[in-house]
């Protein structure tokens, strides 16, 4: 059995989820994020020549 000694600090893998439901790790979060800012801009430049 490979089991880690009681003192040993967590992995680092477990310090850095980001406890967001639908996201194992801060890179998808940031991507997401990064995504729907991307699809704002869209909107609002399409809107913006529509209704002008």
């Amino acid at each position: 059995m490979n089991t880690p000694p009681p003192n040993s600090p967590p992995t680092p893998h477990a310090e850095s989820a980001p406890g967001v439901p639908g996201f194992r790790t801060w890179r998808g979060v940031y991507l997401f994020v990064f995504g729907c800012f991307i699809v704002v801009v869209i909107a609002l430049t399409i809107f913006s020549r529509v209704f002008a």
